[in-house]
């Protein structure tokens, strides 16, 4: 499933092609928002945006759309007159200056007030977007302080949304490997020079993920694994999806575990318990 950088990238697409501009012809498949469709012809929109994994299409009268993709879900940008080539069903389109932009295959999507997002059920329970919100590292640093979540475990903490929004199972191990901290770590047992070097840690990877379109990998490293001959999958990440490959920084043979019922993947030797 795509995680917050993926989705923060959709929404730059989509701005960059609605944004500013009237639309010319709005159609949803759901049969709620259908009957909204023609009230929102003629309006701009102003900006759109992402929340976690969420994207908010919002319009000038103080409409926002609301649109998860899922497992499945993917925006299509295309000539109007064309058909994009997939067989997908088609949830959402929103057409202007002989452009669309189709959404297929979601089906969580609705139509809210700006003013009443903060009621949305699944907008309600998540914590800053670090690419939408402006989260400073002195702000990741209160928020990893709460007691909330001072004390659990990394592991599975980062993978919880009400912390941050858009830290999905590749972000979480790439993040722990470059903070040098294992799974099992809590916030409230690390000094205050390895909380600071978490909370930069979490704003930076993510920030490269979004930047370098996923990767999260250091240029040189991934240089050096392509003179190996490794996939380009696998040069874009420090760990991730590298179980029994040597550690880039140490040459220790990289671990996959289970932890939140999900893959996680460091290396002992970079990551050391006794931390």
């Amino acid at each position: 499933m795509p995680e917050g950088p993926e989705i923060r990238r959709a929404a730059d697409r989509l701005h960059e092609l609605l944004a500013g501009r009237q639309l010319e012809s709005v159609w949803f498949a759901f049969p709620d928002l259908a009957s909204e469709a023609d009230s929102l012809v003629g309006r701009r929109v102003t900006a759109v945006d992402s929340w976690g994994k969420a994207l908010l299409t919002r319009f000038d009268d103080g409409r926002v759309l609301y649109s998860h993709n899922q497992l499945y879900g993917v925006w299509k940008l295309h000539d109007a007159e064309r058909e994009p080539d997939t067989e997908r069903s088609l949830r959402v389109r929103l057409t202007t200056q002989g452009r669309s932009a189709s959404l297929y295959s979601a089906s969580d999507v609705s139509l809210w007030s700006a003013d009443r997002l903060d009621e949305h059920p699944f907008l309600a329970r998540l914590g800053p977007d670090l690419l939408t919100h402006g989260v400073t590292l002195a702000k990741a640093l209160v928020r990893l302080g709460e007691p909330r979540f001072a004390r659990r475990s990394l592991g599975g903490l980062l993978l919880d949304q009400a912390l941050f929004a858009g830290i999905g199972n590749y972000l979480r191990s790439e993040i722990l490997f470059f903070a040098g901290l294992p799974p099992k770590a809590r916030v409230c047992d690390l000094t205050e020079e390895k909380q600071v070097q978490l909370a930069r840690t979490i704003i930076e990877v993510t920030r490269q993920a979004y930047e370098q379109a996923g990767v999260t990998n250091r240029h040189d490293w991934a240089s050096t694994a392509r003179r190996r001959g490794e996939s380009p999958r696998l040069c874009r990440f420090a760990v991730f999806e590298r179980e029994g490959l040597a550690c880039h920084a140490c040459g220790t043979v990289i671990e996959r575990h289970m932890v939140a019922s999900r893959r996680l993947y460091c290396c002992s030797g970079c990551q050391p318990v006794a931390f």
